[in-house]
């Protein structure tokens, strides 16, 4: 499921869809670079900065007109490379800006992680076709302390793909211990709680289940036995009939003796006995 917000604090965990996440890990400027496109006599490559906390900071050594306008949070330029030359910057394209962030959360299952998408104006701003821009970047939970520098994927119809391996893609609970992944997972370096044995009262369950089945076998094989060999109907289909008349008057005479044995001033010795 997709959760629209309308801005985007790491300051605080953000919580989607009930479940809070602290992007805390994550709120620094990166930069990151995309393979390498031979165009013989140059080579092409993407490079990405980018800080979904804040707003960049501007590149020191680089013109305004080369670098994004302020209030971008995602940057992504297109750098052109000739031997012997020095770079050249060809496209710059504010993939995602605080202005229009409306940030999107996806929580993901397989593998265990979040998805946010930033979005950004559409480019080129004052021509047709103009594509929307916006960074999709993928935080999926690490909970072992092997965290990975984040990953350039792909530049797809204006959409910035990037996967990031850290413990920000994990869920936390409220006092800041990681909950995994919905699943009430072990804290972060913490070992997850063992669940409460339940089996005294399954063996229990059990054990009645088996005298039951044990019951219905033994009346439905005696009546089978006694119809087939005495073409008996009715009462005298029960096995052992005279047994289980017999079985209340036994209870009752065994109730007796009990409440005659626990009655007080009873004396064991000289029941049956009268005074003369």
């Amino acid at each position: 499921m997709v959760l629209s917000q309308s801005a985007l604090d790491c300051n605080e965990p953000v919580s989607v869809n009930g479940v809070n996440y602290d992007f805390s890990s994550v709120a620094s400027e990166q930069t990151i670079e995309s393979g390498i496109m031979d165009t013989p006599p140059t080579k092409n490559v993407f490079q990405l900065r980018f800080n979904i906390c804040q707003d960049l900071s501007r590149s020191d050594g680089i013109s305004d007109a080369d670098q994004c306008p302020a209030g971008t949070r995602a940057c992504l330029s297109q750098i052109n490379k000739k031997e012997g030359l020095d770079d050249r910057i060809i496209t710059v394209v504010p993939v995602a800006q605080s202005s229009q962030l409306n940030p999107e959360y996806t929580i993901l299952q397989s593998p265990l992680g979040i998805s946010l998408q930033l979005h950004g104006p559409s480019y080129p701003p004052d021509s047709l076709p103009s594509t929307p821009q916006s960074l999709n970047l993928t935080l999926l939970c690490t909970q072992d302390g092997r965290e990975s520098s984040p990953a350039f994927l792909n530049y797809t119809d204006g959409i910035v793909s990037v996967e990031w391996k850290s413990k920000s893609g994990c869920s936390v609970a409220s006092d800041g211990d990681s909950g995994n992944d919905n699943n009430g997972g072990a804290g972060d370096g913490g070992e997850k709680a063992e669940e409460p044995s339940n089996t005294g009262g399954s063996s229990i369950g059990w054990f009645f289940l088996v005298v039951l089945i044990a019951f219905a076998g033994y009346f439905a094989l005696g009546a089978y036995y006694n119809y087939n060999n005495f073409g008996a109907t009715g009462w005298d289909l029960v096995p052992h009939r005279d047994f289980w008349r017999d079985v209340p008057y036994l209870f009752r005479d065994f109730a007796d003796h009990l409440c005659t044995t626990l009655r007080p001033g009873h004396k064991g010795s000289r029941r049956g006995y009268m005074a003369v």
